[in-house]
């Protein structure tokens, strides 16, 4: 209750600094008072099965109770989510009001008008925290939710590709730390780390098939090299180029010390062997950070920035934002807004981090207490303002078979089925063809830097 509380006096005290005041007047804005109106109301939430919504779900009740507004969870694995979602909408049948949009689906909603952008709801004054404070929210992921000049939803679940390290297996093998490059990795770490008979590896990759092998096997080894998945102003794929070829060359020296089998194993798998003291390294999501220090070698981990390549730092970036539903009555979008504004609040950014979630928050991401309980939040600001881009995957209508094409093409590269040089040259050529045979070149979106 205190946190609820410190939430709607926050806008109040903003606001009577402005005004010179020394106590709370009438007028002074709160989340009780803005959400009178929808006493009673009943707001659906899309989640997923991870802990930023388990900790958003048990923080829920206190919204509850300050408002009066009831908050209803519908979880989905990811994998089905933007199909949810899109099904709702095409068949206007309004049973969901915050809609969680991946960093890659925003043009999807907003081409559609599926969606209410955030500046309609900043400008009434009736439901707009005073002290909501956009700017609090790191610039990378203001612009990843930015589609035409407008900001469409605010971060929730907010991730950074980091490397997580066993400091007892490296220290046991002569390393005094983690290697600050891929080439150290690979030339200086990998082989000496490398002892399948004792069931230890040097470092593992998550690439099952999906958007594992899209977003954090293949296009890991891409942006690091130099290589980039399109030339949106000519219109031309570039998955061909030299600097491509030399990137996923790279991933397939390194398969060579990973585990057998790793192109099936997904984040679950990884992480796990990663907890069993079978992996020294591993670069996966900010988020899995409670989970390996809840492991067995909890007291081993370390955790810092993913290493730099030979075209300097370019680390995974994923992440979620909450839009509201533009086919839902316009009283219930209101409604909506308060809860996405109260749980993405700057307020509320402690707590959840307390509970498991990750957020993109500033204020609290930087909070030196904060630092000093939860190890990974600097590694994770450092990626977010040195080594993120918003559009790591590319944001196009068109994304969902975009993205299958790289991950069937990626596994079998990593497989062996095809020459890399190959592979990539027969991605290309089907990428190609597919952008322009629907005409997806016209929906690219190309977020700020």
């Amino acid at each position: 209750m205190q946190r609820v509380l410190k939430y709607a006096l926050a806008g109040a005290t903003s606001a009577l600094v402005g005004l010179g005041a020394s106590a709370p007047t009438a007028h002074a804005w709160t989340l009780a008072q803005a959400a009178a109106p929808y006493k009673g109301m009943t707001v659906t939430v899309v989640g997923l099965d991870r802990p930023s919504y388990k900790a958003a779900e048990k923080l829920t009740p206190e919204f509850e109770k300050e408002t009066g507004i009831h908050v209803k969870w519908v979880n989905y694995p990811y994998e089905n989510t933007l199909k949810a979602e899109t099904l709702n909408f095409v068949s206007h049948s309004r049973q969901f009001d915050a809609i969680l949009t991946d960093v890659v689906w925003p043009v999807d909603f907003t081409r559609a008008h599926w969606v209410v952008p955030v500046d309609h709801f900043l400008a009434d004054k009736a439901i707009a925290d005073p002290d909501i404070d956009i700017g609090d929210f790191f610039p990378v992921w203001r612009h990843a939710f930015t589609v035409g000049g407008k900001l469409i939803g605010l971060p929730f679940d907010s991730y950074a590709g980091l490397l997580y390290y066993n400091k007892k297996i490296l220290k046991e093998h002569g390393f005094s730390g983690p290697p600050t490059t891929w080439t150290q990795l690979l030339n200086d770490y990998a082989a000496k780390l490398y002892d399948p008979s004792k069931n230890l590896y040097g470092y593992a990759l998550q690439s099952a098939r999906g958007e594992t092998q899209t977003a954090d096997s293949f296009t890991r080894f891409l942006w690091p090299w130099g290589g980039r998945y399109f030339d949106a102003k000519a219109k031309k794929m570039t998955l061909d180029s030299k600097a491509a070829i030399a990137g996923e060359t790279f991933r397939q020296e390194l398969v060579k010390y990973m585990p057998k089998g790793i192109i099936a194993d997904d984040h679950s798998q990884v992480v796990q062997l990663m907890g069993q003291g079978q992996l020294a390294m591993i670069t996966e999501w900010s988020a899995f950070y409670p989970t390996l220090k809840a492991s067995s070698i909890g007291n081993d981990l370390g955790v810092t920035v993913e290493p730099k390549g030979p075209n300097g730092r370019y680390s995974a970036f994923g992440g979620f934002a909450y839009m509201v539903s533009a086919q839902v009555p316009a009283k219930e979008q209101n409604a909506t807004w308060l809860f996405i504004q109260w749980l993405t609040s700057k307020a509320m950014a402690q707590p959840l981090i307390e509970n498991g979630a990750v957020v993109a928050r500033k204020s609290a991401d930087t909070d030196p207490a904060l630092d000093a309980k939860y190890p990974y939040l600097k590694p994770m600001v450092e990626t977010w303002e040195n080594g993120s881009v918003p559009d790591w995957r590319p944001q196009i209508a068109c994304y969902p078979y975009f993205s299958e094409l790289v991950s069937d093409y990626g596994s079998e590269i990593e497989a062996g089925k095809y020459p890399v040089a190959k592979g990539l040259k027969l991605l290309n050529a089907k990428l190609q063809h597919y952008m322009n045979s629907t005409g997806c070149w016209n929906s690219v979106n190309l977020p700020k830097r």
